[in-house]
């Protein structure tokens, strides 16, 4: 049995066949559009109606999955270059067309929510799914060439490593029947773990300490956030990315964070044309719907080209405040957050700034605020500022966060003191700043941030395949 992608590759005619996939469209009763998931492509199946029997045909309906044996020869019809004269046909699954919710037209994407289940039958899902599974293998492979380990982290932890507090509890109470102390309070200490549990926001505090042993480790995992946000760009449940380097300062990881996304873009720039081609041509569409100053000024590929061929500019916090805060759209009252002084938290209107009209190519900005950053960030020796840095991307803004972390003991507690975080609740952390304490680096890239931009999709739960957001656990 061969694919769809093999055949449409092939250059062998005449061979004997057999496929199996989905139906797509069937046309005069003659002309079958077949996909198998293979490629973005389907390839035409020519019958002989004539000696084909009638109730075999009423079953090739939108949807079912059949297997058809016969040969391949050169294209009669124009968009393809073979197609499959049908010798053979037998109906694996059928699918009733009055109830069939994916026809062949054109479906919102709410509307394909909806059917998340279904959806991965659409050209655009497919394509997505596939992307999305090129992209991770990438990434296993930047790392593994570049002799780092992939480390698991615990997907229950007992600490908060962003300290946001928007977390999902993990308990074995039942509802409504938790013990409680003598002051009222639930008494976590006879729950299943003894204490209070989380679903992870960030591998991070626990990929530091393999750092410190295995030199550079990087985790590929869920995470989790409680963010009550029904935004295009919140999940409840994400992917993360995560490296984390013993030896390595914030220059050697600003260097890391932009060697690995070009790497990992230039292989699917390399590797999966068809389904970027398809995917490129469904924005160009979607842009002419848009007012004319609201149109992308880059097309999909020009986007990953935009990074994959320009080197990084390194800018400091305090530079791109002077930028911003000098910036025309700033003076005449075009940012919807002006930016007035040193301190404030940049928004994604002031990175695309920056990237987009300032600089024009992909942006590094780093040594921010300590009072807008975590707790494990280097202090600068100014004392206001940490060794953090974040990438910043056109159309998006910020797709990479990290740091150099506090490897001194004495200024990480200072630190934890300042802000209220108990030294017994990370008291392993500290550990690894008593034990062989030294420079380390890593940053934390959100996966289906970096899909939604390779892709060009305006929306984080079509980048995923089933998206957890609030209300919405359906699948």
């Amino acid at each position: 049995m061969s694919t769809i992608a093999e055949l449409l590759r092939s250059d062998k005619l005449l061979q004997d066949v057999t496929i199996k996939g989905w139906v797509r469209t069937f046309r005069s009763n003659r002309f079958i559009a077949l996909n198998d998931g293979s490629t973005i492509n389907n390839i035409q199946c020519v019958l002989d109606f004539e000696n084909t029997d009638e109730s075999l045909l009423k079953r090739i309906n939108t949807g079912a999955a059949i297997a058809v044996t016969g040969t391949l020869v050169e294209s009669q019809g124009k968009g393809q270059k073979v197609e499959i004269q049908v010798a053979n046909i037998e109906v694996l699954g059928d699918s009733n067309p009055e109830e069939y919710p994916i026809q062949p037209k054109r479906h919102s994407l709410e509307y394909l929510r909806e059917n998340a289940h279904l959806r991965i039958r659409t050209n655009t899902f497919s394509a997505v799914m596939r992307l999305r599974s090129a992209l991770s293998y990438a990434v296993h492979k930047y790392f593994t060439e570049n002799g780092f380990y992939n480390f698991h982290a615990p997907i229950i932890t007992g600490s908060d490593a962003e300290g946001a507090g928007e977390m999902f509890k993990v308990t074995n109470f039942e509802a409504n029947k938790a013990p409680t102390d003598e002051n009222g309070n639930i008494d976590y200490s006879q729950d299943f773990f003894g204490k209070e549990t989380n679903l992870t926001v960030s591998g991070q505090l626990e990929a530091e300490t393999y750092a410190m042993a295995l030199g550079k480790v990087y985790t590929f995992g869920p995470t989790f956030r409680a963010e009550n946000s029904n935004t295009t760009r919140h999940l409840a449940e994400f992917w993360m990315i995560e490296p984390e380097m013993a030896f390595h300062d914030l220059d050697m990881n600003m260097d890391l964070a932009e060697d690995f996304i070009k790497s990992v873009i230039k292989d699917v720039l390399s590797t999966c044309k068809d389904d970027l081609a398809f995917l490129e041509n469904r924005l160009l569409q979607e842009e002419k719907s848009k007012p004319a100053n609201q149109r992308s000024e880059m097309s999909l590929i020009e986007k990953l080209k935009f990074v994959s061929d320009n080197n990084f500019k390194r800018v400091s916090y305090t530079e791109a405040i002077d930028i911003l805060r000098n910036s025309k759209p700033n003076k005449k009252k075009k940012f919807q957050f002006p930016v007035n002084e040193w301190g404030v938290d940049l928004q994604s209107e002031h990175e695309r700034y920056l990237v987009e009209k300032h600089f024009k190519c992909p942006v590094i900005l780093f040594d921010y605020p300590a009072n807008i950053k975590a707790f494990y960030m280097r202090l600068n020796d100014d004392g206001k500022t940490v060794r953090a840095m974040d990438v910043l991307f056109p159309g998006i803004g910020e797709i990479v966060g990290g740091a150099q972390r506090e490897e001194r003991l004495d200024v990480l507690k200072n630190k934890m003191e300042v802000l209220g975080i108990e030294e017994e609740e990370l008291w392993w952390y500290l550990d690894t700043r008593k034990f062989g304490t030294a420079v380390h680096s890593g940053f934390g890239l959100g996966f289906e941030r970096l899909v939604q931009f390779v892709t060009g999709m305006g929306n984080i739960r079509d980048v995923i395949p089933f998206p957890r957001t609030p209300q919405n656990a359906e699948f």
